[in-house]
């Protein structure tokens, strides 16, 4: 399945005495025990505490229990949350349960009815995770709602339609919310639908909206003509919240149409960018375009990374073009420009003190154009995870490419279900030109981007990396397999085959002084229709909805 290829090996700190310890002073050690918000800190690591899981005991890891989801339409793509001994989990349809983290035993279940018309958008009815915070658990629903939860009990308290969905196709949540202090932030879906995608504010307690922001600028320089109207943007995935700035942190969407910009002969504004959000106001602060003009759909929603180094107040954040941004937390000035992978051809680089695009690659209509990263990009959505031990942050990245072709398309497509891309598909993918394989597990410095080890896949990962205390970083593939590496080498140390494929998020949590690592295993979403063309081997992957915990033996 892989080979390991080392770079150098870096040795480990003193490792945290154990599972029921906490050094609150270490950034990304505080409340080891529990994963209470999707990244599971406000730094958006991914990164636990947890030592009692190590190098030396992982290979026996066995199987503490196992709990069904339900509906396994689109798989199974959340990040579950574990606080004081209690998992939350939302699986399609927007089912939430909250399970007891020691067995697996339901506690309770919510399920909202849902609008009909749900069952015709483009990208239902998966949910990434919820958010918890207040006494509450949050989500944001398929049909463009926020709902709050009462924690103990699951019984709705509140509800608010924050889009207009009946009328708005892309007008939906399929993210958790982020607790930002008193306020909830939703990003909605847009992307490659004909909208605006919008990011609202909303008073936590009450439901109350307090205020939205547009990621599609009033601007006829951004976006001439009527252009904006159907511009896309969206920010589909998690925000950050800093308590420290009171500022919420999106990356945002790829411009529509997505592949064709005749029509947008601007930069396209807020569309694949960093946007700095006052929590309170929706108020912008500072913006940081990573992609301008986008055709190759590099949307720029993944994760914001903080960080402090050297004096400096630091954001990592990737997008799908492969390349990293390393930015001023205070002003979205640049302090470095990476990429991801050598296999890139969309552009010849990017400025690393501007920005700008070099060299970029233009789409004649009508005609294949092989484009390097692919539309899934140089890493899909799900997360890496960043060990402070190792200094490491851990990637899959995706080489391979695409070969996209423009086409035209009805300027107003208000079908649901009707993609507002200006072509027929997401591409032809192809292998890299030059034979290397398509998948790889990278182990690199964060803010230089140097590589200190690689594992590499024939079947790339899809499912967000884990990363322990105990110097070991879990990852997990399409075909269902689980495996634990050594954090400072790469060395597989422990796999399992859950059933079926990951692409979720796994993480790790404390009860009574016992460590577990809980996987979500069920393969879906677009990219279980778009990829057995290419990976044949995913055509048979079974469908699931299930959730894995996994424990050492007494």
């Amino acid at each position: 399945m892989g080979k390991t290829t080392m770079a150098a090996s870096f040795a480990l700190a003193c490792l945290l005495s154990t599972a029921t310890v906490a050094l609150a002073a270490d950034p990304g050690a505080e409340d080891p025990n529990n994963w209470p918000q999707y990244h599971r800190t406000s730094n958006a690591w991914r990164y636990s505490p947890l030592d009692q899981i190590n190098k030396d005991n992982v290979s026996k890891l066995s199987v503490a229990w196992i709990a069904q989801g339900g509906d396994i339409t689109m798989g199974i793509q959340e990040t579950p949350l574990a606080i004081d001994g209690v998992i939350y989990s939302i699986t399609a349809g927007n089912r939430v349960a909250a399970l007891d983290g020691k067995t697996g035993r339901q506690l309770w279940s919510y399920e909202p009815k849902l609008d009909p018309l749900t069952k015709k958008v483009l990208f239902s009815p998966y949910s990434r995770g919820v958010a918890v915070g207040h006494s509450m658990v949050f989500i944001g629903t398929v049909d463009g709602r926020g709902i709050a939860l009462d924690q103990k009990t699951g019984k709705a308290i509140w509800e608010v339609q924050l889009t207009d969905f009946a009328n708005c196709h892309g007008c939906n949540f399929t993210s958790p919310p982020v607790v930002a202090g008193d306020i909830l932030t939703f990003g909605s879906t847009a992307g490659e639908l004909a909208t605006q995608g919008k990011i609202y504010g909303v008073e936590a307690k009450s439901g109350k909206k307090l205020w939205e922001f547009n990621t599609i600028k009033n601007d006829p320089k951004s976006w001439p003509g009527e252009s904006g109207k159907y511009g896309g943007g969206g920010a589909w995935m998690p925000g950050t919240y800093d308590a420290e700035t009171n500022t919420v942190f999106y990356g945002t969407g790829n411009p529509g149409k997505d592949f064709i910009n005749a029509d947008r002969d601007g930069d396209n504004l807020y569309t694949d960018s960093v946007v700095a959000l006052d929590a309170k106001t929706g108020q912008l602060k500072w913006y940081r375009q990573e992609i301008r003009q986008d055709v190759w759909d590099y949307d720029s929603a993944y994760e914001v990374m903080l960080y402090k180094k050297d004096g400096k107040d630091l954001i990592v954040h990737a997008n799908k073009s492969g390349y990293v941004f390393v930015l001023d937390k205070n002003d979205g000035k640049i302090e470095n420009i990476w990429p991801l992978s050598d296999l890139k051809n969309f552009v010849k680089d990017i400025d690393k003190k501007t920005g700008e695009l070099i060299g970029r690659v233009e789409l004649p209509m009508n005609q294949e154009t092989l484009i390097c990263p692919s539309t899934f990009g140089g890493r899909s959505w799900n997360a890496g995870a960043y060990n402070p031990k190792s200094g490491l942050w851990y990637n899959n990245v995706l080489d391979f490419c695409g070969y996209l072709k423009p086409v035209a398309q009805k300027e107003d497509p208000k079908d649901y279900a009707t993609g507002h891309t200006g072509s027929n598909d997401f591409g032809r993918l192809v292998l890299a030109p030059d034979g290397r394989k398509p998948g790889r597990l990278d182990a690199r410095d964060p803010f230089t981007g140097e590589r200190k080890w690689t594992y590499e896949m024939d079947i790339p990962g899809f499912a967000s990396a884990l990363t322990t205390g105990g110097g070991l970083v879990f990852n997990g593939d399409p075909l269902g397999i689980l495996q634990a590496l050594d954090a400072d080498t790469g060395k597989v140390l422990w796999s399992f085959n859950t059933g079926s494929g990951m692409r979720s998020g796994i993480i790790s949590y404390a009860v009574d002084g016992e460590q577990f690592i809980l996987v979500p295993s069920g393969w879906g979403s677009y990219a279980a229709i778009l990829l057995p063309p290419l990976f044949p081997q995913l055509a048979k992957v079974p469908a699931a909805s299930t959730l894995i915990a996994f424990k050492l033996p007494k």
